[in-house]
């Protein structure tokens, strides 16, 4: 987005968007223990499974990956052959 950017001559703004990772789709199951103050009586063996990935998620970073490359190769944007993560994903 930079090199296109500097190519056109647009106006860059950068942010910080806290909530990225909350927007990544597990594609394995994940589960947690039932957080302190939470705990359901009567049931706590019980675990919560996630269906979106969390902040500080091991899995977190990688989702949102696969989630936005998915989005910019929809919109018709390729990867360059030197980006690393051609490899991982093909």
């Amino acid at each position: 987005m930079i090199a296109l950017a500097t190519k056109y001559n647009w106006k860059m703004h950068q942010l910080d968007v806290k909530s990225t990772f909350l927007n990544g789709e597990l594609r394995e199951d994940v589960y947690l223990v039932q957080p302190k103050g939470f705990v359901k009586q009567g049931h706590e063996h019980l675990v919560c499974g996630l269906k979106k990935a969390l902040y500080g998620l091991k899995q977190a970073p990688r989702s949102w990956y696969v989630k936005i490359d998915s989005f910019f190769y929809e919109k018709g944007f390729m990867r360059i052959k030197n980006d690393p993560w051609s490899v991982m994903t093909a």
